[in-house]
């Protein structure tokens, strides 16, 4: 799952970056149900800033 989320984000148009409401809908589709605050956790366990953050990078 982590996997699949790093896979979403580095995919992501880095002018828009992706929400994490956004990559869980996204998860959601592709069958992977998942909170938000979960895709959170998971994203600072992978040293990924928010959507923000990322945007700024």
């Amino acid at each position: 799952m982590k996997l699949r989320l790093l896979e979403l984000i580095r995919q992501e148009d880095h002018s828009r970056p992706l929400s994490d409401q956004k990559l869980a809908e996204l998860l959601a589709e592709q069958g992977i149900r998942i909170a938000r605050r979960t895709v959170a956790k998971y994203r600072t366990e992978l040293r990924l800033g928010s959507a923000a953050a990322r945007k700024r990078d």
